[in-house]
């Protein structure tokens, strides 16, 4: 699932791509009984209200809260993509043939970019398109800035704000006493936007294991997490994101993060930390695979 990093890379693309343009039209073959009555796109009668809603309206900004791509347009109206799994979004030309949305860029050929599920034509002949292999994804419509403020009424804070500090860390992790950190930290009512790569990385830099009850983490831990959690989300939007699985930036090219990982899916590798000597080996916690180094994090 994209993180904090991936869509952050893909709102700030997204902003300077795509703002002050109009919507002209909306499109989307998604449909599922199972969320018949439901507000998502995923309902034929909502998603018809959302795109005649949608059309003429002009894109003002492209933005993140937590995992969320928000575009807001005209009209106080914004929407919201939780990208899930596996979707990510794109920009650029298509051209519709044979009942599919086939790519006129180059760099929106690959693979992983042919699950075209959601489309809006821009009035500049472009599109923003969302490939969706799986169909988890959340695309809504909220109606006002109130409702939106209900919306993310249940999440935690933003780990990158320069006030979240390791006080507020601190205080946040009592939520989960007897919780394992690499569960808390990836629980989004608690810190949002960090998932199953970046808790890997931060818990590795820190020094913690990922087992470690919350209740039992000293201050100076608490600190040391801080502080990686920071490095590896801005280490994560420096290089793009991370497009070990599916992941792509809106022009189509891939993140670069992958190539930096020290912890996450590097099993049977021997521990990068200077003087360690470890490796990192795999276990599951609470169903999430995790990967740490059996020597540095106690």
């Amino acid at each position: 699932m994209p993180e904090l990093p991936e869509v952050t890379t893909t709102a700030k693309m997204l902003d300077k791509m795509v703002k002050g343009r109009k919507i002209v039209s909306v499109w989307t073959d998604y449909d599922s009984p199972y969320y018949y009555g439901k507000e998502t796109i995923k309902d034929p009668k909502y998603f018809n209200k959302f795109k005649k809603e949608l059309s003429g309206q002009k894109i003002l900004k492209v933005w993140r809260r937590a995992k969320n791509v928000l575009i807001d347009v005209s009209g106080d109206k914004t929407i919201l993509i939780h990208m899930k799994m596996t979707g990510h979004l794109l920009f650029g030309k298509y051209e519709f043939k044979k009942k599919q949305w086939l790519a006129i860029d180059e760099n929106l050929k690959d693979p992983f970019s042919r699950f075209i599920h959601l489309m809006f034509e821009l009035d500049n002949g472009k599109f923003i398109a969302f490939s969706d292999m799986r169909k988890f994804a959340t695309v809504k419509l909220i109606s006002d800035k109130e409702s939106l403020e209900k919306e993310f009424a249940p999440l935690g804070p933003e780990p990158l704000e320069p006030e979240f500090d390791w006080k507020k860390l601190k205080e946040v992790l009592k939520k989960k006493p007897n919780g394992k950190i690499k569960t808390v930290i990836m629980d989004p009512s608690v810190v949002v936007g960090v998932g199953n790569i970046y808790s890997d990385e931060a818990l590795w830099l820190s020094g913690i294991h990922p087992e470690t009850l919350i209740k039992k983490l000293k201050d100076e831990q608490i600190k040391k997490l801080l502080k990686a959690t920071k490095d590896v989300l801005n280490k994560g939007i420096d290089f793009g994101g991370d497009s070990m699985s599916d992941y792509r930036q809106p022009d189509g090219k891939r993140g670069n993060f992958q190539n930096k990982h020290n912890a996450y899916r590097k099993t049977g590798d021997k521990c990068s930390k200077r003087w360690c000597g470890g490796k990192i080996i795999r276990i599951v916690v609470n169903t999430r695979s995790t990967h740490f180094c059996n020597t540095h994090q106690k």
